[in-house]
């Protein structure tokens, strides 16, 4: 038995590049998990939270019109720019830890990107429309095209699910400049010296690598999808 041009006997190889991009993933956030793990057993001799890091932060920026407040849950820290607000979770709020200002700092790097209009930050904003879409609408339509042999819809799940991938793509250098302007800033405000700058930067680093591991698990799901796609025309 042959299957749409790219597996034998039933079986689907391209299903193996899920299980990569599933596997960069988990280790990603195993990685992230035992980076801040540790850091954040370790104090910063500042003594500030991360409440109190962030609104130095910002007031050193000049941004007087973002509030920091709690947020529940844990690593559910994010800058809301609709209410520009930094939100920052239990581990970090009221925390003294390494772990707890670097990653405050960097929701508050997002917070400077908006409001210096940081090119990259409005671009990922201006499509987040668009990627929703193709999140919700890429596999209904690809798939449907996909066994009743209806090839524009099968081209419209591909393209609407690159639009995800794009948004993933844009979202990468995003979070790796807030974590620069937050490295910088924690030294430049004097919150952090120079050597537990390491520690904080160690867990920004493996913060930002979870979101490679999901821009790569999407690409991947693409190839995934061109594949099937080609396969499915061969026959």
């Amino acid at each position: 038995m042959y299957t749409y041009g790219y597996g034998y006997y039933g079986f689907d190889w391209t299903y193996l590049l899920l299980v990569i991009g599933m596997l960069l993933s988990l280790l990603a956030s195993a990685k992230l998990k035992s980076t801040f793990a540790r850091y954040k057993r370790v104090r910063s001799a500042s003594g500030l939270t991360g409440e109190e890091a962030a609104r130095r932060i910002l007031y050193s920026a000049g941004i007087t019109d973002v509030q920091v407040r709690p947020v529940a849950g844990s690593l559910t820290d994010h800058y809301d720019p609709r209410t520009k607000t930094v939100n920052l979770s239990q581990d970090i709020y009221g925390q003294t830890s390494l772990a707890a200002v670097g990653v405050a700092a960097h929701e508050c790097g997002h917070a400077i990107q908006h409001a210096t209009n940081y090119a990259p930050l409005e671009m990922r904003s201006a499509i987040v429309p668009a990627a929703n879409l193709g999140s919700s609408l890429s596999w209904p339509l690809f798939l449907i095209g996909l066994f009743a042999g209806i090839q524009p819809l099968v081209t419209a799940g591909i393209v609407l699910f690159s639009l995800a991938v794009l948004f993933q793509l844009v979202t990468l250098p995003v979070e790796v400049n807030a974590s620069s302007r937050a490295l910088k800033m924690l030294q430049s405000t004097g919150i952090l010296g120079s050597d537990e700058a390491k520690g904080a930067r160690s867990v920004l680093t493996a913060a930002a690598m979870t979101y490679v591991a999901a821009l790569a698990g999407s690409i991947l799901q693409l190839l995934r999808l061109i594949i099937l796609a080609g396969g499915r025309r061969d026959d």
